[in-house]
């Protein structure tokens, strides 16, 4: 007599989906840590502004003119 051992799977969780139930609703998810801990405080905030411009313009990746953008909201001109 052979017996068959049926385990029970967890269901799917597609990861590629910002708004997957694993990541809670609403959140999007991160490739990185928002860690600016070894960064220089200028350079930190510069990483925060970066990612507050990313997340409420729902981007990704941002171009150069975004970035210049960004720059100059802070305050920095040539």
């Amino acid at each position: 007599m052979s017996s068959t051992l049926v385990t029970e799977q967890p269901a799917f969780i597609d990861r590629r989906n910002p708004l997957s139930e694993a990541d809670g609703p609403g959140r999007e998810r991160r490739q990185f840590s928002n860690s600016y801990t070894e960064l220089s405080p200028d350079a930190a905030e510069l990483a925060r502004a970066i990612d507050t411009y990313k997340l409420s313009h729902r981007r990704r990746f941002i171009n150069f003119e975004e970035m210049l953008s960004i720059f100059k909201s802070l305050g920095y001109s040539r």
